[in-house]
């Protein structure tokens, strides 16, 4: 069973507001058919720890006004990977040396890519 329409919504909201503010390689991962717990992982880079808090709290924002609130948040006083949990969506803003070092892409290579809109733009993201 795909993702759920609410979670592609949900994900694509937050790669709009991840994509505001410049992060990089945005890609969202239907990981519906391999987790129980959530439906799609969207991956996010940032270039340094300040973007990384930027981009978190811009996505937590745009998660907030469509009546989405965190389940749970960790990493976020590191600045180096954040996860954040709305239930439906895991957000994953990564360090840039971070992403390439952990490569959850590549972990998860066998969940189908989400399309996300042309609006959402990342250096090397997949709209």
């Amino acid at each position: 069973m795909p993702a759920t329409e609410r979670a592609v919504e949900l994900a694509v909201a937050a790669a709009r507001a991840a994509s505001d503010l410049k992060a990089q390689e945005i890609i969202a991962l239907d990981v519906s058919e391999q987790l129980v717990l959530t439906d799609v992982f969207l991956i996010a880079s940032g270039t340094n720890e300040r973007q990384v808090g930027a981009i978190v709290d811009a996505v937590e924002e745009a998660m907030f006004h469509l009546g989405s609130k965190p389940v749970r948040r960790e990493g976020k006083g590191q600045g180096r990977w954040v996860l954040i949990d709305f239930g439906d969506v895991v957000v994953h803003v990564q360090h840039a040396e971070d992403r390439v070092y952990y490569a959850l892409e590549r972990l998860w290579k066998d969940c189908p890519l989400i399309e996300l809109p042309a609006d959402v733009h990342g250096e090397g993201s997949e709209a």
